[in-house]
């Protein structure tokens, strides 16, 4: 992967940039943690220039976070709750849960997008519920910008500022998305069991 991504980097530019952005949203594997900091290392070489390689790379996240956002808006409120309904055994989730979920991100949605666009290993998924939800466009599309602005910002400038060493960042990053996904299954194991005790 991390060869694949230098030598499509190499070649690309900056379209190897925002493909590869766009790729991390659709497909967490591809790690952004690696992409913008090369870019950011690629810049100090002058070969890009900083402040475009951001401004592609947030393209590319952006377009990226609406394409699952569309997904949102496809499954929709009443789907995911028949869904819950069907199979809230193995979802720990009941559609009185999903209604109290949607509306809470209809009242907090702005947050939980902009600082999710932050978090690593959430930042992929968090424009779903924002289209379950139906968050207005405009909102939408400002703060998941905003987000994957400060977000792609502090990983370019990091491998600008590493040069040759750019590939640190993603040894700092990766624990914290390690803890979070690892949260995330905990969470989910505990209201399992929760569920199945009560039953």
């Amino acid at each position: 992967m991390f060869d694949w991504i230098v030598a499509l980097m190499g070649r690309s530019g900056y379209l190897g940039v925002g493909g590869l952005m766009f790729g991390e949203n659709v497909f967490p594997p591809i790690p952004s943690e690696l992409v913008m900091p090369l870019a950011g290392f690629l810049s100090a070489q002058g070969v890009l220039w900083l402040p475009l390689t951001v401004l592609v790379g947030t393209i590319g996240s952006v377009l990226g976070a609406l394409l699952w956002y569309y997904i949102g808006l496809w499954i929709g409120e009443e789907r995911l709750k028949d869904f819950a309904r069907r199979h809230g055994k193995w979802l720990t989730i009941s559609p009185r849960e999903v209604d109290a979920a949607t509306d809470w991100f209809r009242r907090y949605g702005w947050r939980a997008v902009f600082f999710g666009r932050m978090i690593p290993g959430v930042r992929t998924f968090i424009s779903v519920p924002a289209g379950v939800a139906r968050m207005p466009m405009g909102p939408f599309l400002s703060f998941t910008a905003l987000g994957s602005l400060a977000w792609t910002t502090a990983l370019a400038v990091a491998g600008y500022l590493l040069q040759s060493q750019y590939d640190r960042v993603a040894t700092w990053v990766n624990p914290i998305s390690t803890l979070v996904i690892v949260g995330l299954i905990g969470i989910y194991l505990f209201r399992l069991v929760r569920q199945q005790l009560q039953n």
